[in-house]
């Protein structure tokens, strides 16, 4: 993976060596107390549809990051030529291990931008787009999304952890593969493998 390949929307994406391994490093850089924007690093001429995404990803908190922030990393699928309307799941690492049994029931995300984001969904008492995760800052994890139509199915680590029904963009929508990162969150990917079905 090289970040010359990317197309950075409202973020940094530059090569990184972790542990003496070349990795994609992501950061947020515009809109950055904005939840849930465009911003992304977006795979130069990927066309997706239906198939399956892989992706190993790891997320640290910056030494600047807010408080509430929570490690934001995951894909995006789906992403239109003009970076506005996207799918996109991603976990928060910090509601993992909380005491907090609300945060943790918000272990990670669906939502798809511009419209359905997740403050839409909080504000519409709408739950179906979350669950908890086991996953931790700064440890490799495995995320599979496995996309048909409008039915979605997120794997963490090769375990089911959300099945989306209704993916809002629609069954005939495609698009680009990217990256999504958010408030105050050091990216980190590597191992990026897609698999087109049609």
């Amino acid at each position: 993976m090289n970040a010359e390949n990317f197309i950075a929307v409202n973020v940094s994406a530059e090569n990184f060596n972790f542990d003496g391994e070349k990795v994609l490093r992501v950061v947020k850089t515009e809109k950055l107390f904005d939840f849930d924007t465009n911003s992304i690093a977006k795979l130069k001429n990927s066309a997706f549809h239906n198939g399956i995404i892989e992706v190993e990803m790891l997320s640290r908190l910056l030494p600047d990051a807010p408080d509430f922030a929570r490690g934001f990393i995951g894909v995006a699928f789906r992403i239109d030529e003009n970076n506005s309307a996207f799918e996109s799941f991603y976990i928060r690492p910090t509601n993992s291990n909380t005491s907090d049994a609300v945060r943790r029931a918000h272990g990670c995300q669906y939502f798809s931008y511009p419209k359905y984001t997740f403050a839409y969904f909080r504000e519409n008492k709408i739950s179906d787009y979350e669950a908890p995760i086991s996953q931790s800052l700064n440890e490799w994890v495995k995320l599979k999304a496995v996309i048909n139509d409008a039915h979605a199915e997120f794997y963490l680590n090769d375990v089911l952890t959300l099945t989306v029904e209704d993916l809002k963009r629609g069954a005939n929508a495609s698009g680009a593969v990217g990256f999504f990162v958010d408030i105050g969150t050091e990216a980190f990917y590597k191992n990026l493998k897609i698999t087109n079905i049609n």
